[in-house]
Order: C-alpha cells, then structure tokens, then sequence
C-alpha cells in the first residue's frame, strides 16, 4: 500500500548538452509542455539476439499497457545513469543485466495524446546482455517478451508501443549492432 506522506520522487532537469540544472518533481516534469530531465533507457538482449521487450503496468500513470524497451525511468537527483538503469533493470524484471555499455544519448519531445503528457528528455542509453529468466513485478511489468528484428516490425506494426520507442531503440542501433554482431539484424 502506498503510502500517502512519501517524499515525491524527484528528476534531474538538465539543459540541452546534459548540464544539471535543477530539480522538479516527477509528474510535473512532464506537464505540458514538459521540463527538459535525464532519463536512461535500456536494452537487452539474449545470447540469440533477440530483444527482451516489456508491456507496460495497466496502473502506471504514464503510458500504462504499450510495449517497450527493456527498461526505462529517470535516475534520482546525482545518481549515475548507469547506476540506475541496473538498478531499475532488477526492480522491475527480477535480473541483472551483464555486460552493459553506453550506448550514447537522444535528447527528443514526445508528447503522448493518450496521457497527455510530455516526454521532454535527456536520454542516457545502454545494452548489454540477459542471461536469466525475467521475473517483473507486476506493479511496473505486465508482460515480457524476446523479439528478434523481423518481429519486432511486426508486432510494432500491431501492437501499442510507447511513444519513444523507435526514438531511443534507433539511437540506440549503432551499439546494438556491435553488441549483437550485426547478424540478428538490428
């Protein structure tokens, strides 16, 4: 059960090359028209090649129910980007990404009409392997799926996807490439 006198969870506002410049509270940060902050995304992959996906909690607040990448969030004020993708990876899938590197950054605007929110970010990415069955909690997760390239264009074309995915996972396909060795097709 929540409780109602927590501290509220607090972003890193940066300025356009990555500065931090402050601090805002999570929600607002992304009202309309959004507030520049940091925030990671993450992508794993098993020894195949295949893209480990996640369908967004039902409750979530912001983008409840569409499919993603791995992992994605915001690291808490001062808090390494890396540091918090591991962290969020094993809060939410139950595993511990392995080999993970950086994969550069994508600053991008993204308003989602479902929500109305604003994704106004700051993108830290990273990929590296899984080699454990995931184990999502189900406040965050509904559901997980392994996706190689050609099915992932399927699904995508079906299926609800965040409004960021295709931003971060095509910034992201330069490390994906080296990760993957480039057969699997990202």
């Amino acid at each position: 059960m929540a409780n109602s006198t927590a501290a509220p969870i607090m972003l890193e506002l940066v300025d356009e090359d990555g500065k931090t410049i402050g601090t805002a509270e999570k929600l607002s940060a992304h009202v309309p028209p959004g507030r520049l902050h940091r925030a990671f995304s993450v992508f794993l992959f098993d020894d195949s090649g295949r893209l480990l996906l996640q369908r967004r909690a039902l409750g979530k607040y912001h983008s409840p129910g569409v499919w993603s990448n791995t992992c994605c969030g915001h690291p808490y004020p001062d808090e390494k980007p890396f540091v918090a993708s591991a962290r969020r990876v094993s809060e939410e899938l139950g595993v511990a990404p392995l080999l993970m590197s950086e994969a550069g950054t994508v600053r991008y605007n993204h308003p989602d009409p479902a929500s109305g929110l604003v994704e106004q970010e700051y993108n830290h990415l990273f990929v590296g392997l899984v080699r454990e069955v995931p184990e999502p909690d189900p406040e965050e997760v509904a559901e997980t799926a392994f996706v190689t390239a050609q099915e992932l264009k399927r699904r995508h074309g079906e299926d609800p996807f965040s409004t960021w995915f295709m931003t971060v996972l095509d910034a992201a396909r330069p490390a994906i490439n080296e990760l993957t060795g480039g057969s699997a097709g990202w």
